[in-house]
Parts: structure tokens; C-alpha cells; sequence
């Protein structure tokens, strides 16, 4: 995984506080690096990253209304937040589900991009593109139409595996990617024939309508929380007869939930009624995983729906 972020105080004093409370914190002795961080933040009363620690390390303790308090003030010191505060107040059930803020997810993947796809595939098993290929190749063969596209979206393009996995048979790439440094990246596989930076549902309106026969979202749909949001865009952007093809993780509750890992998780129930309150048909709903977690696969759905 990426390293974790650090956003100077801007007090060297209490910038050095925090290494040390960082080493404590490592070697396990949580109590006196919460001490520390909590000399650094007297020093630096804005100190994010001192503040962001500090949460995670009441939370490890069972100190929740501590930890609750520790994010909310992270957040207040960053408004971007790009630690993602807000997202362990979410967890923590502090605040209820929502998107993730666009700063944490750039920042994540910048940090990921030079490793990502060691640490996905070498790490993870990640096995989202192709999966992804072999469900766009059987509802085609059911539909009895070659596999072949005119142009593709790679939604959360990342270093462009999903295009290499679908590059013979697409003719016209382009990638939309939060992260430039990912951009970055997939420019150099020489997949695409553009490149955006920009969020799934911001790229997505950016084309008229009616302009791509395939979109894909391998692994990215897990940092969505509001699938409809995304899709509906999508069906507007597909040709009739085209598609969307993506991987999310589930669970065997009912709607949306935020994992231990800070990814989206949708029930199968929740995937079905977002395709059809998108206006696009179902064509394939498969129980697959894309990648592990802890060596075990993490419960994972395949879909493809298509515009009728």
C-alpha cells in the first residue's frame, strides 16, 4: 500500500514530536505515542496528520467517542481531507454514508501509482480485467455480436490493465482517472487514445451522448457509494445495444457499506436496482472476486448491463 501521508505542522518541534509518536505508534506502544501526539498538537493546535493519527490510535485502543473526536478535528484542520477522516467518522458510524472525498482518493493514488500494479496483482491476485473480459465476451457470444468496439471508457483507469485486457478489441481508448500520476502511467502503455483526470461520474458527463459502445469500471466502483450516480451517466453516454462492464465488492446485508479497507461495498440487491433505475438492462450479475484480502478473496460481484 502507498505510504501513509504526512502534512507538515509547519513547527519542527512538533513535526519531531510526531516522528516520534509514528515510531511508538509502530512498535506497538500505543498509549505513549498518543501522549506525544497530543504534546505535537498542543504546539500545533492545525497539525492534520497529528490530529488523523491520533484518531486512529484511540480507535486501536477502544477509546471511540476519543477517536470520533481526534477525526472530526483532522477534518477541520484539512478541509480537503485527504486523509480521509471523514470516512473512518462514517465508519465509526459518526456520520452517515456518503462519497468519498475526491482529495483522498488523488492523494491515495498518487502515493500508489509507482507499485500499483505489483502490489495489485503480485500482493492482491488481482484479477478484476479479466474477468471483466471473459463477461463482455459471453453476454456478446449470448447475443450472438463479435466483441469488437468502436470506443471504450476505462472508468478509474489506473495504470491501464482493463484496456490492456480489452486492447485487440477496442479501437478507440480513453481513460478518466482521478489521479494524474496513474494517468501518468497508463499514457505509457500506449492503450489509450486519450487521457482525462477527472472522477468516473465528472469524465462521464464530459461526452455527448450516445458517443462509446463499451465503459468499463474494473476496481473502481468499490471507491463509489452511489452507483446510480455513475451509471445513469453511463447509459446516457452508451450507444443502443452497448454496454457497461464493472467489478464492485458486496456483502449479504442490504445497500452500501464502508469496509474495514475504506472501499464501498454494494448488495447484489443494491447493484440490481441501480442498473434499473439507471435504464439499462441487466445481462450478467456473476458472484466473483476481483482481488484478495488478508490471502482470502474478498466477496466480489462481476456485472454487465447493457443499453437497450
Amino acid at each position: 500500500m502507498p505510504a501513509r501521508l504526512f502534512l507538515s505542522s509547519g513547527d519542527l518541534v512538533a513535526d519531531r514530536r510526531f516522528d516520534f509518536a509514528r515510531d511508538l505508534q509502530l512498535r506497538g506502544d500505543l498509549p505513549a505515542a498518543a501522549d506525544l501526539l497530543q504534546q505535537a498538537i498542543e504546539l500545533a493546535p492545525n497539525f492534520a496528520s497529528a490530529w488523523f493519527t491520533l484518531g486512529k490510535i484511540r480507535e486501536q485502543l477502544g477509546e471511540r467517542s476519543a477517536a470520533v473526536a481526534a477525526f472530526q478535528k483532522a477534518r477541520a484542520a484539512d478541509f480537503q481531507d485527504r486523509h480521509g477522516a471523514g470516512l473512518h467518522l462514517m465508519r465509526l458510524g459518526a456520520e452517515p454514508l456518503a462519497g468519498m472525498p475526491q482529495a483522498y482518493v488523488q492523494v491515495l493514488f498518487d502515493q500508489y501509482a509507482r507499485r500499483f500494479e505489483s502490489a495489485l496483482v503480485d500482493d492482491l491476485g488481482y484479477r478484476g480485467p479479466s474477468l471483466l473480459f471473459r463477461a463482455v465476451l459471453s453476454v456478446r457470444a449470448a447475443a450472438r455480436k463479435p466483441a469488437f468496439f468502436r470506443r471504450g471508457i476505462d472508468l478509474g483507469c489506473g495504470t491501464g490493465l482493463a484496456a490492456a485486457a480489452f486492447a485487440k478489441g477496442v479501437d478507440h481508448f480513453t481513460g478518466i482517472d482521478l489521479s494524474p500520476r496513474m494517468i501518468d502511467r497508463a499514457r505509457a502503455t500506449g492503450h489509450y487514445a486519450e487521457l482525462e483526470v477527472a472522477d468516473m461520474a465528472q469524465g462521464l458527463r464530459g461526452k455527448a451522448d450516445a458517443s462509446a459502445d463499451l465503459i468499463l469500471a474494473a476496481d473502481a466502483m468499490v471507491y463509489v457509494a452511489d452507483l446510480l450516480a455513475v451509471l445513469a451517466e453511463a447509459q446516457r453516454v452508451l450507444i443502443p445495444g452497448g454496454l457497461v462492464a464493472f467489478t464492485t465488492e458486496t456483502h449479504d446485508g442490504e445497500g452500501v457499506r464502508l469496509g474495514e479497507g475504506l472501499r464501498y461495498a454494494h448488495s447484489e440487491a443494491c447493484v440490481r436496482v441501480s442498473v434499473e433505475a439507471a435504464g439499462l438492462k441487466l445481462s450478467l450479475l456473476e458472484n466473483l472476486s476481483a482481488r484478495n484480502e488478508d490471502n482470502v478473496p474478498a466477496p466480489g460481484l462481476v456485472v454487465v448491463a447493457a443499453k437497450t
